[in-house]
C-alpha cells in the first residue's frame, strides 16, 4: 500500500530562503509600513520641533534700548544746557547788559475832586494827572523797542483807582534818554463806602495822597543784529504824593522820593507772572 504525500499549509518563508539562497539583500515587507531595521536606525533624523517661547529673550533687548535712549538724550540736554550757559556768560562777559531805567521827574495834578451827593448815597471822584515819564538805557549796544505803555494810578494806601492813560510806542537806542508827557484821567468814577473811607484819609494826610503808578507793555530786544522776542515788563512807580489843587493853577506833586523798578511779567496759559 503506498502512503501519500499531502503539502504543508504553512506558507514558506520567502524572506528566509531569499537569505539562505543569497537572492536579495534587501528586506521585504507584507503590510507596506516601515521594519524594525527602519525605526531602530540611528542615522535617521528626528522630527523639528521649535524651542519655547521665552518671555524674558524679548524684554531684555527693550529694556536695553529704553536704557540707552534715556541716557542719550539726558546727555544731549546736559550739553546744551552747558553750551547756553557758556554762551551766556561770554554775552554778558563782551556787553554788560542791564536793565532800562525809568523815571518820572514831574507829576501835576489838575483835578481830584471826592464827591458825595447829598443824601450820601452815592461818592464819585473826578480826576487828572499830567506826568513826565523819563526811559533810560545804560547799554550801549544793545536798543530796546517797546509797545504801547498802558498807565494805571491807584492810591498807594487805599488802592483806590485814580484814573488811567497810554504812551505811544518808541524805540530807545543805547545810551539814549527818551522823555515823554501823559494824562491820567478818571471822570466821575462811583465808589463804594470803603473806598471812599479810605480816600478821606489820604486827603486829609498832611503829605498828599500816596500815588501808584503802574505801566504795562512788551518789550523786544535787539543786540547788534540779534533780536529777541517781546516779552511782558511792568514798571511800578510808587513815593509820589500828591495835592489836590487849591485854585486854577494845577498842583505839583511831589516826586523827590519817587522810585521806579522794572519787573518781568510772563505769561503762562492764563496765569501771569
Amino acid at each position: 500500500m503506498s502512503d501519500k504525500v499531502f503539502p504543508s499549509t504553512k506558507p514558506a518563508n520567502t524572506t528566509a530562503a531569499a537569505a539562505t539562497n543569497g537572492t536579495g539583500g534587501t528586506t521585504a515587507t507584507t503590510n507596506g509600513g516601515p521594519t524594525k531595521a527602519d525605526l531602530y536606525n540611528p542615522t535617521s533624523r528626528p522630527p523639528y520641533r521649535p524651542p519655547p517661547y521665552n518671555r524674558r529673550q524679548y524684554h531684555r533687548p527693550r529694556r536695553n534700548i529704553c536704557c540707552r535712549c534715556c541716557f542719550w538724550s539726558i546727555l544731549i540736554l546736559l550739553i546744551i544746557a552747558l553750551l547756553a550757559s557758556i554762551a551766556g556768560i561770554v554775552l554778558y562777559v563782551m556787553y554788560r547788559p542791564h536793565r532800562p531805567s525809568f523815571s518820572i521827574p514831574s507829576l501835576r495834578v489838575h483835578r481830584l475832586n471826592l464827591t458825595t451827593s447829598a443824601d450820601s448815597s452815592s461818592s464819585h471822584i473826578s480826576t487828572l494827572f499830567n506826568f513826565t515819564l523819563s526811559s533810560k538805557n545804560p547799554n550801549s549796544h544793545i536798543s530796546f523797542f517797546y509797545d504801547p505803555f498802558a498807565v494805571s494810578c491807584t492810591s498807594s494806601n487805599s488802592g483806590v483807582f485814580l484814573g488811567n492813560g497810554t504812551i505811544p510806542a518808541f524805540v530807545s537806542d543805547g545810551k539814549n534818554l527818551t522823555t515823554f508827557r501823559a494824562v491820567i484821567i478818571s471822570t466821575s468814577q462811583d465808589l463804594d463806602a470803603d473806598s471812599v473811607n479810605g480816600l478821606r484819609s489820604d486827603l486829609k494826610k498832611k503829605g498828599g495822597v500816596p500815588l501808584k503808578l503802574e505801566l504795562d507793555t512788551r518789550v523786544k530786544v535787539k543786540l547788534d543784529g540779534l533780536k529777541s522776542k517781546k516779552v511782558g515788563i511792568r514798571v511800578t512807580c510808587e513815593g509820589i504824593k500828591a495835592d489836590p489843587p487849591t485854585g486854577k493853577s494845577p498842583a505839583l506833586a511831589n516826586t523827590s522820593g519817587a522810585k521806579c523798578k522794572v519787573d518781568l511779567r510772563i505769561k503762562i496759559w492764563k496765569w501771569t507772572f
